[in-house]
């Protein structure tokens, strides 16, 4: 394999690698390279604008809606009208539906706080109530999964934006130059509007999720090409060393050119990832107990992988309950409610008990939730499925500066609408870069003649969530 200063018959690479740096100017490429000789990293760890609470974020995405009355906001008056109509005027959702369905599950009081929760999610209240701040009164702008999805994610459902993980990962760096500082796991494949929900958009392309497919157990099908059969660890660097170095020729006719860019940077990380991707993601290497605890499924192996990975300093993971739109459940929701629940009841418990056992949850902020929530009347004609609600909904906060044990705001007394203490997603995004020491009006890109912002020109903190 010829070296890149070795190759005739091109002034272009006839140079010392000093020379060839400094000469393929600015942008995310020319410092990917540099790295090599100087140990950098384009998204070495930054400043917050402030003293953080938290220091990393995990993002449990319940896709497609869990149902905010039969989870975390119990409603007695659902159960008193089951199967009659709801006395609400100006009652609108996505869908024809019928008369109010109360909730097939109870629920108990648990931990000192005394929150309510769920029987479907009795395992995570017993060991961890008193950490969980519950948000009651959420509230998105649209019943359809794909914009409240962007919404969620990237903070605006119609136009592309970069999402959260990104804007975190550009305003903090990563704290670990061998893994990505934003690690997205998915088993089956993509959730529904796929890479967008991870995207850098605008934002230099080194920042955008990671995506495993978690439903593989092998590291060598987890994480594709992870290891080179047939070329050695320096003959690997010695090709990547030329293929960087046609990169970044390219880039120069090209400046700033973000897919480049991202190629680039993507090119070295994958280099560098091979010795330590292969040890966070065996599992098998925790002792016996603690695989017991997360359990033998998918989401424990999930939040056993996301734990290996906080620890080895990834900045943010967004974890999924799988492709599709596992929590959509307008029929059979009894039946499906209660199976996705079983399958993050326990591993949700022992991640969230291991994260404080090992000082770790204090500087890790976890949300749990989806993109809506679902309506108190059933799906026509039966009585055993809900519609899209974005009108009000749950999602809970853990850790990172959190005030534990408590309910935020409230929906009304049949769970439909948002009506004390709202909170937009806006305002969720707000508060969750407070907590990592950023300001969400200051943590700005320039783009297209304008500043950009995870918020846009929208949110405020909520500091009665702040611990």
């Amino acid at each position: 394999m010829n070296s890149p200063s070795s190759i005739q018959g091109n002034a272009e690479f006839v140079t010392t690698r000093r020379e060839f740096l400094a000469r393929t100017g600015t942008g995310f490429g020319m410092m990917a390279l540099a790295g090599l000789a100087n140990g950098e990293q384009p998204h070495a760890p930054k400043a917050p604008h402030f003293a953080p609470k938290a220091k990393r974020v995990v993002h449990l995405f319940m896709n497609g809606g869990p149902s905010q009355v039969d989870t975390f906001d119990p409603k007695p008056m659902l159960t008193k009208l089951h199967g009659q109509p709801l006395p609400v005027k100006n009652f609108r959702t996505e869908r024809r539906t019928g008369h109010a369905m109360g909730s097939p599950y109870s629920f108990k009081q648990y931990g000192q706080s005394g929150l309510p929760v769920s029987e479907i999610f009795a395992k995570t209240a017993a060991a961890a109530a008193d950490d969980l701040c519950v948000i009651r009164s959420m509230k998105a702008e649209v019943p359809n999964h794909e914009p409240s999805l962007m919404l969620m994610n990237c903070g605006d459902g119609q136009l592309p934006r970069p999402s959260f993980g990104a804007w975190v990962n550009y305003g903090l760096g990563t704290m670990n130059e061998n893994l990505p500082g934003f690690i997205v796991m998915c088993p089956g494949g993509y959730p529904i509007v796929a890479t967008r929900n991870w995207r850098s958009a605008f934002l230099p392309g080194a920042y955008q999720g990671t995506h495993l497919d978690t439903k593989h157990t092998d590291v060598t099908k987890l994480i594709a090409n992870i290891r080179n059969s047939r070329l050695s660890t320096s003959e690997q660097r010695q090709q990547l060393d030329l293929a960087q170095a046609l990169n970044a020729r390219h880039l120069k006719a090209r400046a700033a050119d973000p897919q480049l860019e991202a190629r680039i940077q993507t090119f070295e990380l994958a280099f560098r990832m091979q010795s330590e991707a292969t040890d966070v993601f065996d599992i098998k290497r925790e002792p016996k107990h603690i695989r017991e605890a997360y359990g033998s499924g998918t989401h424990g192996r999930q939040l056993l992988m996301t734990r290996r990975l906080l620890e080895r300093g990834v900045r943010f993971i967004q974890v999924w309950s799988g492709n599709g739109q596992p929590w959509d459940n307008h029929n059979g929701l009894e039946k499906n409610h209660r199976k996705l629940a079983g399958e993050w009841d326990q591993p949700l418990a022992a991640f969230l008990t291991d994260l404080r056992q090992r000082g770790l949850l204090d500087s890790t902020l976890v949300l749990w939730g989806g993109e809506f929530g679902r309506t108190p009347v059933a799906e026509y004609p039966a009585l055993n499925g809900r519609d899209h609600n974005h009108y009000g909904f749950t999602c809970w906060l853990a850790g990172g500066g959190t005030r534990g044990g408590y309910a935020h705001g409230a929906t009304d007394e049949f769970g439909f609408r948002a009506v004390k203490d709202v909170v937009h997603v806006h305002d969720l995004h707000a508060t969750m870069l407070h907590l990592l020491g950023l300001d969400h009006e200051r943590l700005t890109y320039r783009h297209a003649g304008r500043d950009f912002r995870l918020t846009d020109v929208h949110g405020n903190v909520v500091k009665e969530l702040l611990g």
